[in-house]
C-alpha cells in the first residue's frame, strides 16, 4: 500500500469513516472557534464542567426513551442550561466563586448521570455515553452536529464584537445595558449546544476536547482572535482526519485517538508555533545586555 492509498482508502472504501470525518469537521467548525473565546475568558475548566453537566439530562432522556437522539439532546440542553443558571445564582448570592460553583455541580452531575444510566443500561450503554461512538454516527446525528455548527457560526458572526468586548472588558459592556446579558446568554447557549453535539459524537468525557485543545494550539500560531478561530477550526479538522487514520490502521479506539492527536498538535504548537512557540520566539534580553 502506497502513501496515497494509506491516507485515502479508509474514507474512500468505508462510509462509516466518511461519516466519522464529517462529524469531526462539524465539531471543529462549531466548537473550536468558541473555544478561543472560552480561553480568552479564562473559562476552560468551566467548559469541562459543563460537558459533564449535560450528562444527567441526557441520562434521563435515555432512561425514559432509550438511545433516542431527540430525547437525549433535549435533556442534555436542559440540564446544561439549568446547571449554568444554578452556578450563576450560587456565585451571585454566596461566597463561592464561579469556578468553585461550577466544579461542585460538575461532580454532582457526573455522579448523578452515571447513576441514572446504571439504573437501566448495561456497561456497554455507559461506555457509549461516556466515550461516544464516532464510528457509528447516523444521519440524524450528523444533521444535528451540522445544524449546531451552522447556528454557532451564524451567532458568532452576528455577536462577534459584543463577545470580544465582553472577553476583554466586561465592565464596558455592562454600561451598554442589555448587550451584556445578550452576549453572555448567547455564549452559554452556544457552549451547551456544542457540548451536546460533542457528547453525541465523542461522549461526555471527551466532548470538550474539540473546544479547548485546538483553541489552545491556535494561541501559538496567531495573534488576533479571528485568526486564532480559523487556526483552531483547521487544527480540529486535521486532528479528526489524522486520529481516524490512526484508529483505522492501528485498530485503536477512535475517540481517544482523535483526542490524543489534538493533544499532539497542541504540544507541537507549543514548541514550534510561529507566534509564541518556545523554540521560535526570540530570547528575552537580560538586564545589562544590549
Amino acid at each position: 500500500m502506497n502513501m496515497l492509498e494509506w491516507l485515502v482508502s479508509p474514507f474512500a472504501d468505508f462510509s462509516f469513516m466518511r461519516r466519522a470525518l464529517t462529524g469531526c469537521v462539524a465539531l471543529s467548525l462549531g466548537s473550536s472557534p468558541l473555544g478561543v473565546l472560552l480561553l480568552l475568558r479564562r473559562m476552560s475548566l468551566m467548559g469541562d464542567a459543563m460537558s459533564h453537566a449535560i450528562l444527567p439530562g441526557a441520562a434521563v432522556g435515555y432512561l425514559l426513551f432509550g438511545l433516542s437522539l431527540p430525547a437525549m439532546t433535549i435533556g442534555g440542553i436542559a440540564a446544561g442550561l439549568l446547571v449554568a443558571c444554578l452556578a450563576g445564582v450560587v456565585t451571585r448570592y454566596t461566597v463561592l466563586k464561579e469556578d468553585a460553583s461550577f466544579a461542585t455541580f460538575y461532580l454532582i452531575s457526573l455522579a448523578l448521570g452515571v447513576l441514572i444510566i446504571s439504573l437501566r443500561g448495561t456497561s456497554v450503554d455507559l461506555l457509549h455515553v461516556l466515550f461516544g461512538t464516532v464510528l457509528s454516527l447516523d444521519n440524524a446525528t450528523l444533521f444535528l452536529a451540522a445544524g449546531i455548527a451552522t447556528l454557532s457560526l451564524l451567532l458568532l458572526a452576528l455577536l462577534y464584537r459584543p463577545l470580544i468586548i465582553q472577553s476583554f472588558d466586561p465592565n464596558f459592556l455592562i454600561t451598554k445595558g442589555w448587550w451584556n446579558a445578550l452576549a453572555y446568554g448567547a455564549f452559554l447557549l452556544l457552549l451547551v449546544l456544542n457540548l451536546v453535539g460533542g457528547f453525541h459524537t465523542l461522549g461526555t468525557l471527551m466532548a470538550v476536547a474539540f473546544m479547548v485543545l485546538p483553541a489552545a494550539a491556535a494561541r501559538f500560531w496567531a495573534a488576533t482572535v479571528a485568526k486564532q478561530m480559523l487556526v483552531a477550526a483547521a487544527a480540529g479538522v486535521a486532528a479528526g482526519y489524522i486520529g481516524l487514520l490512526i484508529s483505522y490502521h492501528f485498530a485503536t479506539p477512535a475517540s481517544p485517538a482523535i483526542v490524543l492527536t489534538l493533544g499532539g498538535i497542541y504540544i507541537i504548537s507549543m514548541f514550534l508555533g510561529l507566534h509564541s512557540g518556545l523554540l521560535i520566539r526570540p530570547p528575552k534580553i537580560q538586564p545589562g545586555q544590549t
